[in-house]
């Protein structure tokens, strides 16, 4: 029994509306300010003096708990999350009904229907990514039709070896995208959007060729570069890349899709975040191993663009694709002064402007969502 990887499969579990609400309280605008709370107070009596910079033990056996406590407080949960999940923002939240999301003014005969499977990290947890998505695919014309109600692909629960739990929600949500594409049937879907590397691994066995004949699956961002999206006029920034170890851009190569976006060259930083899911709660002692070797890189990165050991003033962003890598990365913020986003979340800013997301969110409730009941 491991009560990290147990709470937080709890929520991943969780697709009634109310209690998804209820977790998303209390596990993460609660947990994670409890944890930075403890974070300060541990910095503030010194109990993490002369820990950071120090190269941590390897692990062999257990570790003690209060050793567990100590690495689980060392470096920052991330700050100002979004209250409210994608699907709650937007109202989406039946779980009878399919949303399609498009601009009336934009879409024509010619326009591409896709189905955005956003997942937990993109839908729970950085809720702005998946908003960030559906506003992109909004923006360029194309009609996207979510699945209904709350879904995890079922790769985490496979990755802590539950794998009777994870192949039922495998095929629970296969035979619920058939039911989708009979209902839908007078769509051509011809794409299948993910925003997250782990979600993507595990549809790709879902046989989604079966469900929607001919598609494919494409990452959000390599969508938007075959759609011409790209920042302009944007300096006095530097980005960093940081791959996810599941990489959810397999059609092209992610820094050349990074850099299209972007409209500047992008530098990969190499090495694991040490967040990967759950693991950095559930053994915090290695994942401290991991950051240690981590934080060089970055450090290493920054002084490359810069000649400084340390971003100032948002000189240098670090840029990712994957939901759990986000949390992993905002977590070396206070060491190395670096910030860290998503491509699509960026690229949103920069092409809808500062307030892109209240903007989104008026604009779809006034006429850019269809409900077909399921």
């Amino acid at each position: 029994m491991n009560l990290g990887t147990w709470s937080s499969m709890a929520y991943l579990n969780a697709t009634d509306p109310l209690t998804v609400k209820i977790m998303h309280k209390t596990m993460i605008q609660m947990g994670f300010k409890a944890q930075r709370l403890a974070h300060a107070a541990a910095k503030y009596l010194g109990i993490l003096a002369n820990r950071k910079k120090k190269r941590p033990l390897p692990t062999t056996g257990k570790t003690p708990i209060r050793e567990q406590v100590v690495h689980f407080v060392k470096k920052p949960m991330p700050g100002n999350l979004p209250t409210r999940t994608t699907r709650g923002m937007l109202g989406l939240e039946d779980d009878k009904m399919v949303p399609i999301l498009r601009d009336p003014t934009k879409v024509t005969e010619d326009s591409d229907a896709v189905f955005y499977f956003p997942g937990c990290g993109s839908e729970r947890l950085f809720s702005q990514v998946g908003l960030a998505t559906l506003a992109m695919l909004y923006e360029v014309g194309t009609e996207t039709v979510l699945p209904p109600g709350y879904l995890c692909c079922g790769y985490p629960q496979a990755s802590i070896g539950d794998d009777e739990k994870s192949t039922a929600i495998s095929t629970s949500n296969r035979v619920l995208f058939h039911r989708v594409a009979n209902t839908l049937n007078y769509m051509d879907i011809k794409t299948v959007i993910v925003s997250c590397g782990t979600c993507m691994d595990q549809l790709l066995k879902y046989e989604f060729e079966k469900i929607f004949p001919g598609c494919r699956l494409l990452d959000i961002h390599e969508y938007l570069m075959e759609k011409g999206v790209k920042m302009e006029g944007v300096d006095g920034v530097q980005y960093l890349y940081h791959e996810p170890c599941h990489t959810p851009m397999k059609t092209y190569k992610s820094t050349n899709v990074a850099a299209s976006l972007l409209g500047q060259q992008v530098t990969l930083n190499d090495r694991c975040c040490g967040e990967a899911g759950s693991f950095a709660v559930s053994r915090p002692d290695i994942a401290t191993q991991v950051r240690f070797r981590k934080e060089e890189e970055i450090t290493k990165g920054i002084k490359e663009l810069t000649g400084q050991d340390k971003a100032v003033k948002g000189n240098v962003k670090m840029l990712t694709s994957c939901p759990a890598c986000q949390q992993g990365l905002s977590r070396y913020s206070e060491d190395t002064g670096i910030e860290t986003d998503y491509i699509v979340v960026e690229v949103a800013k920069h092409v809808l402007g500062d307030k892109w997301h209240t903007q989104f969110i008026d604009n779809v409730k006034a006429g850019g969502i269809e409900r077909v009941l399921l």
